[in-house]
């Protein structure tokens, strides 16, 4: 049964300071992670999904008010709670700024801390519930999905999305189909996925045979808002018969976006750019479930790295995941919320395979 507290991140370097919030925020009833310094927390929001950030300001390099801009880009949805014994006008002014939802001055009693902590989580809650998409990707192969778009998926999933990775075959070209299949649910569990598996032939996929009835069931049941898969343009006849039959069973799907994948060709030209900084290091998580296909170069951390930084620059973020656009129907509110993107036309000659 999934566990629906609220989720507080405590930022404060002072131990007992951060002890006493933890202790007054767990008789809440919240599950509680304490960071002492400002990438601390960054790094704990990138792995895992808070409802408010509780931050101090004075802190060992970086500021609590600081790392907001980069907070609000990994969770959109998040909730802030700024607490200090050191405030001034500058500094109320740069909350603000920053869209802090709260400022309270110390000293100030546990308990009020406590109530607007409860009700921003709640809050944060509301938002996640509004702005809630349903996203579906679809890969051939076990590990496709993760390779294309993992960071993009990493991205949703903090905005609060609901998942779900259709994988049609079991991959037995390149391994064990059941342990494929095993390091398939534990990537997905990463960044809380719903796996659907299939088991069509590896190598063999038709989209007449079968698989468009497949992935016409699985839209029919996720009911999705957007659709990321393979690739035209691409070397491996799976790919490019799953991007076949996701373009039929997908026609009534308003968003669809192809992504790259390490057999794209030269053809592949993407026209949205997605920022996904602060969403690599889960990329990479997803990436090393994969143990079977460590040998391989397109898993290497470098390579993976490597890639995101050269569609930088056609963005203006450190990292950039490419898409295709087959369609897309979308509102501002969501370009706002989660994954910013550039929308770029490529001409001939100002683009690589990325390979």
């Amino acid at each position: 049964m999934p566990d629906d507290r609220y989720r507080a991140l405590v930022l404060e370097d002072d131990p007992d300071a951060a002890e006493l919030l933890r202790i007054a925020l767990e008789r809440e009833g919240m599950v509680v992670v304490v960071a002492t310094t400002a990438e601390g927390a960054l790094s704990e929001l990138s792995r895992s999904t808070f409802d408010v950030l509780v931050t101090d300001i004075q802190l060992p390099g970086r500021s609590g008010l600081e790392i907001l801009p980069e907070a609000r880009r990994l969770d959109p949805a998040l909730t802030v709670m700024v607490v200090t014994a050191y405030p001034t006008f500058d500094h109320a002014v740069e909350a603000l700024r920053e869209a802090a939802d709260e400022f309270l001055v110390k000293p100030v009693s546990s308990a009020e801390v406590v109530r607007r902590a409860t009700e921003l989580a709640k809050v944060a809650r509301e938002r996640r519930t509004s702005n809630r998409q349903r996203i579906l990707a679809v890969g051939a192969h076990p590990d496709d999905v993760e390779i294309g778009a993992g960071a993009t998926l990493a991205a949703h999933g903090a905005a609060g999305d609901d998942l779900v990775i259709l994988t049609l075959s079991g991959g037995a070209v390149g391994g064990s189909t059941t342990v494929r299949q095993a390091e398939a649910a534990a990537a997905a569990a990463v960044v809380g996925a719903r796996l659907i598996h299939l088991d069509f032939p590896d190598t063999h996929l038709v989209p007449a045979e079968g698989i468009i009835t497949a992935i016409e069931r699985t839209i029919e049941e996720v009911q999705p808002d957007r659709i990321y898969t393979h690739s035209a343009h691409d070397r491996h006849q799976d790919h490019r018969a799953v991007h076949e039959a996701v373009e039929i069973a997908a026609r009534q799907v308003p968003n669809v976006w192809c992504f790259q994948s390490p057999s794209s060709t030269v053809a592949f030209a993407p026209n949205r750019f997605v920022d996904v900084a602060g969403f690599v290091d889960t990329k990479l998580q997803m990436l090393a479930a994969y143990e079977s296909q460590a040998h391989r170069d397109y898993m290497r951390p470098d390579m993976v790295r490597a890639t995101t930084r050269y569609w930088s620059r056609f963005s203006t973020s450190d990292d950039v995941e490419p898409l295709e656009t087959v369609r897309a129907s979308e509102t501002v509110a969501w370009q706002v919320r989660a994954a910013p993107a550039v929308e770029w036309t490529p001409t001939p000659g100002d683009h690589g395979s990325g390979e």
